[in-house]
């Protein structure tokens, strides 16, 4: 279509003659049927993708991903961070001892047992979510190397199944099996968890190979301190957030107490949730930092690692008949030794 409105083009020919270049505006509805209707769905799916990047934290906040304990919900890639540290130390920050004991090697397809134990202090007490006490709860993740996972119930031995005791294994994340959690169980219940374990069968996967491998352990017992949104529980010590002289303690419904600190920029109001016992009186003059409460925490987190090899069958075959033929030809040495001392006994009588 020509342009007889606006400024007109003209091109130059190479033998000087001047012609004039008509303009043709964009027309959609020129296209085809097919190539309008996908110019459509992705003009849709680009709007579409625009928007949820835009309202993604609003609706999933990222600062709720900083604290990956329940893996089904926050579903990292690995539970081990870059520095080796199990992610369930972000919500439970005291250090505890933790313990694992597997076999030094294993054969291929044959079920072994993994045995974590989490020692804590059988009378031990901690603060449950309303303030009340209550009994600790103990988890574990274990990470298996690439193969290994958690053994089908057919699979495990009379003998083991009476020692699981019911409890359930769940993957870390789907698809990756050779990544265990465990959790949380009554502490008095299970301060040993047995994982039946299976190991790979290189001759059926040929991604594994025989070797050494790396078994790591993360396990915790009690609450945390820290909720997955970045928020502390009540299973923690609160401090003052301003110095100054406490003028007021007063008790809430909800069991907690409002400690008001006088400050020189105000009077200042602490809440403080069921739970924590307090340790400061009103009149007292605090610093900034100071404890307002006891710790009630009496859990924590352990990690521990280990390893395990993948033992070749040919390897073991090949070891015993080389000390097979080591010992054979001692005793055929011996022997000889014998009839030689003979000869010449023999010899010095003659």
């Amino acid at each position: 279509m020509k342009n007889p409105g606006g400024p007109r083009l003209f091109n130059v020919t190479r033998f000087g003659i001047i012609q004039p270049i008509e303009m043709r505006t964009f027309n959609f509805l020129s296209f085809p049927q097919v190539h309008r209707q996908a110019l459509v769905k992705a003009v849709l799916v680009a709007i579409a993708t625009v928007s949820l990047l835009l309202t993604s934290d609003v609706i999933n906040p990222q600062s709720a991903q900083a604290y990956p304990f329940w893996a089904q919900q926050t579903a990292p890639e690995t539970p081990r961070e870059a520095t080796g540290r199990i992610v369930c130390a972000n919500c439970h920050l005291a250090q505890k001892p933790a313990e694992i004991e597997i076999p030094h090697s294993v054969l291929p397809d044959t079920v072994f047992e993994a045995v974590v134990k989490i020692p804590y202090d059988p009378a031990s007490q901690q603060v449950l979510g309303d303030g009340s006490k209550g009994g600790l709860n103990v988890g574990a993740v274990l990470m298996l190397p690439d193969g290994f996972k958690i053994a089908p119930p057919d699979r495990i031995p009379e003998e083991m199944q009476e020692k699981l005791g019911g409890v359930y294994f769940q993957s870390y994340k789907e698809g990756q099996d050779n990544v265990v959690i465990v959790g949380p169980l009554p502490g008095d219940q299970y301060k040993e968890i047995v994982f039946p374990v299976l190991a790979p069968d290189p001759s059926q996967n040929k991604g594994i190979h025989f070797g050494k491998y790396a078994v790591h352990l993360g396990a915790n017992r009690g609450r945390g301190q820290v909720y997955p949104t970045g928020e502390p529980s009540n299973n923690n010590a609160f401090k003052a957030s301003t110095a100054g002289t406490i003028s007021q303690i007063s008790k809430t419904e909800a069991g907690g107490y409002e400690v008001t600190i006088t400050s020189e920029a105000g009077p200042v109001v602490e809440n403080i949730p069921a739970g924590p016992e307090l340790i400061v009186s009103e009149g007292q003059a605090i610093e900034v930092g100071q404890f307002l409460t006891s710790n009630p925490n009496v859990g924590g987190f352990g990690q521990k690692e280990t390893e395990v090899v993948l033992q070749n069958p040919g390897r073991i075959k090949g070891l015993v008949l080389f000390l097979g033929g080591i010992m054979l030809c001692q005793i055929l040495l011996v022997i000889k030794k014998k009839q030689v001392e003979q000869v010449q006994a023999a010899e010095m009588n003659f």
